[in-house]
């Protein structure tokens, strides 16, 4: 597979940041293969116990937004694909393991990573509960797709800035997948979330 970072945000995962880290550590990869960064606004002494144990690698950045956070880890990193994490849920270690061979694809510059297809009734949940933005967990998007993106918006934080780079990677000619479960599927019935851009979406190609 291509060479992956993982960058994990510790106010995006709050208390579940080591469930993450466990997940990803869990998947069947050698650690040396796998480097995780995990951004903060300051040092703790959990943070640290929490570095140590996952063998991670912690990036402060007192007083700065997310975006100008996750936009730090990624100049930090020279892995070819980047695994970031956007919600607090984590994900099952199986699906990382299933996901890696995915990476090889040079056709593709985004996958979105996320659980499987809700029901109907979860739809139709969500649709009444548009006041909430509902992001996928992770998202893994090469270098170089980040970069001609321009990367995070470093003046956003929090949701916004996660919708803000979710608009415009939906929005620019990106080839786009989603991986869902164990299955990559490329869907063309239109999202149900009014609030984002359909992160089902067939692969956009280029102009």
């Amino acid at each position: 597979m291509g060479s992956v970072c993982f960058i994990v945000d510790a106010m995006v995962t709050g208390e579940m940041l080591p469930r993450h880290l466990k997940s990803i550590r869990e998947s069947g990869v050698a650690d040396h293969l796998l480097p995780i960064l995990v951004t903060a606004t300051q040092a703790q002494e959990r943070l640290s116990a929490i570095e140590q144990r996952y063998h991670a690698h912690s990036l402060i950045t007192p007083a700065r937004p997310l975006g100008a956070r996750l936009n730090k880890a990624a100049f930090a990193s020279q892995a070819e694909w980047l695994i970031i994490a956007l919600q607090k849920k984590p994900l099952s270690a199986d699906l990382w393991g299933a996901l890696y061979p995915q990476l090889n694809m040079y056709t593709l510059d985004a996958l979105i990573i996320g659980f499987t297809r809700p029901t109907l009734s979860e739809r139709i949940l969500r649709r009444l509960l548009a006041s909430a933005l509902i992001f996928p967990p992770y998202i893994a998007v090469r270098r170089a797709w980040l970069e001609r993106l321009g990367g995070f918006d470093p003046e956003l934080d929090d949701n916004s800035a996660i919708d803000d780079f979710l608009q415009r990677l939906h929005s620019c000619p990106t080839r786009l997948k989603t991986y869902s479960g164990h299955l990559l599927s490329q869907m063309d019935e239109p999202d149900d979330n009014p609030m984002l851009p359909n992160p089902e979406a067939a692969v956009t190609p280029r102009p």
